[in-house]
């Protein structure tokens, strides 16, 4: 028969991070709980000056094999998964008495991980006697409380309180599903430490697991439900990104924020991307931040409004105060400086987010896809060219500053959704057509949003005059590449790799255009 209000008389305390610890111990005791504990936590409540009992005394069994067993007995396992309604009998009989909370954190397997130890430090740091007693006192949640996280004492302690030392089922239960989420997601990170170890980064059985950061108010939109997590791998962005002010991130927020700041680190020399949904409305770089950013804002002024500015620098104070005459939703910078930080703060609901430092466009990594179903798994788009990976195949050849400015728009394509066209000309985005069906129709939006940001700016002519252009796939026809030679372009980059490539590149030296293939594509869906 299930109890709702059980009393902790007897706890074991096993603990890796002793954050909180004798404090949370000393309250456990104020109520009478019998201690038990382990290695270093029972000298560490021992040397507090509390009454504990060793697990090796409890069990009458040593610790042995360099403490690999301890806890793993069953003086230990029957106190934590024998039902106190039909195990009572058997439990007496063997003389195993209850024990009716368990508090353990992990060894730390992720941190072990994380600071690149060698692969026989990082097998020891896997542990078997936490994860065992946790899946057995959350099993058995009728009778016994699981702890798994230092955040859980002061609502263990305040329930204790209010019930004269006892929890309620509400609470085992949801400390129970705690407990498995933490087991599960321990497990995952020792999953993806060896698929990594063995090379072999699409393993029969793919775990992923996340810690949960934020609540979101609601996802894409109003209706649907939504929150953010972190996965562990550090990577700077939003992830590791402090908020030094602002409103609440949304969902939207996230997902154009990360977008925007993997695109600003593509780029060695001071630059800066401009997004909207995901999709950049200007990039450029320059010799200093302040000059990017207006040559990234002169590309498309109107969708810039309520966007994302991402750079790639420190920012200065002459570029927050530029940044601080736009209506943007979010400003992330690996740091910022206290002109910067002034600038910005008279912005109140501007978000502003510090990274610390800039992820490595060239890192390898995962990115999920979820569909109905399942998922898809594939390794981060790391792909980048060179002008040495470089093949001219028009008879012109581009000047060199054609060829610094190809190498930057392909660059810039590989973060616009396909089918996607990006015209640039001395450093800067002039025009963007992303996520058409067609690429012709990709090319003639990228060129009248040049004339659009010419006419913004009080120019006779397109920004597209004199500008080269990138394709993220190839032209399946020379229709999207005549229709930059209309623009103005003066010179092309794409993948290659189409049946008509020969008719395509008939057309570029009919135009006059200078043209090379990459060998590589960057399709985003």
């Amino acid at each position: 028969m299930m109890t709702d209000l059980v009393r902790i008389q007897r706890a074991l305390l096993s603990v890796s991070d002793k954050t909180g610890l004798v404090e949370f111990a000393r309250s456990l005791a104020k109520h009478g709980v019998e201690l038990l504990s382990t290695g270093g936590t029972y000298k560490s409540l021992k040397d507090a000056g509390l009454v504990v009992t060793e697990v090796s005394e409890h069990t009458g069994f040593p610790e042995i094999m360099d403490g690999r067993v301890k806890t793993l007995h069953p003086r230990i396992h029957g106190g934590l998964l024998g039902r106190r309604d039909t195990h009572a009998a058997e439990m007496t009989k063997h003389d195993i008495p209850p024990i009716d909370l368990v508090v353990v954190n992990l060894y730390p397997f992720e941190a072990t991980v994380a600071r690149g130890a060698a692969y026989e430090e990082t097998v020891e740091n896997i542990d078997i006697g936490g994860p065992a007693m946790i899946r057995s006192a959350a099993k058995n949640h009728d009778f016994v409380t699981v702890v798994v996280d230092a955040a859980q004492y002061d609502e263990l302690i305040a329930a204790m309180d209010a019930t004269k030392g006892g929890t309620d089922l509400s609470l085992r239960r949801r400390f129970a599903a705690a407990a498995y989420a933490r087991t599960g997601a321990y497990d995952a990170a020792i999953s993806q430490w060896f698929a990594r170890e063995l090379n072999d980064p699409f393993p029969t059985r793919f775990v992923v697991a996340g810690t949960r950061a934020q609540t979101l108010r609601y996802g894409e939109n109003p209706h649907q439900q939504a929150a953010f997590y972190r996965d562990g791998s550090n990577r700077p962005g939003v992830a590791t990104a402090t908020q030094l002010q602002g409103k609440e991130l949304s969902y939207n927020n996230l997902n154009d924020t990360d977008a925007a700041f993997e695109l600003a680190a593509e780029f060695e020399r001071p630059a800066v991307a401009i997004i909207k949904h995901a999709n950049p409305c200007g990039v450029a770089q320059g010799d200093t931040l302040v000059g990017a950013y207006a040559q990234a804002l002169r590309c498309d002024p109107v969708s810039a409004f309520g966007g994302i500015v991402a750079v790639n620098r420190t920012l200065d104070g002459a570029t927050a105060a530029e940044i601080a005459k736009l209506f943007a939703e979010v400003v992330v910078a690996p740091a910022l400086d206290d002109e910067a930080k002034q600038f910005l703060s008279t912005k109140k609901n501007l978000r502003v987010l510090v990274t610390g430092s800039m992820p490595d466009p060239a890192a390898a990594g995962t990115m999920l896809k979820m569909l109905s179903g399942g998922f898809l798994v594939q390794s981060r788009d790391a792909g980048r060219i060179t002008a040495s990976d470089l093949k001219v195949v028009t008879k012109r050849a581009p000047s060199a500053g054609e060829l610094d400015d190809l190498l930057f728009a392909f660059r810039v394509a590989k973060h616009v959704k396909s089918n996607a066209i990006v015209y640039v000309k001395d450093g800067a985005t002039v025009g963007i057509g992303a996520g058409q069906m067609s690429r012709v129709d990709s090319s003639r939006i990228a060129a009248w949003k040049a004339g659009e940001a010419a006419k913004a700016a009080n120019l006779a002519e397109s920004l597209a005059k004199g500008s080269v252009v990138a394709s993220d796939a190839f032209f399946p026809f020379a229709d999207g590449l005549l229709a930059a030679a209309e623009a103005g372009a003066t010179a092309i980059i794409q993948p290659g790799g189409s049946v008509r490539d020969e008719e395509v590149i008939a057309a570029a030296d009919a135009a006059g255009l200078a043209m090379v293939f990459t060998g590589m594509r960057h399709f985003r869906h």
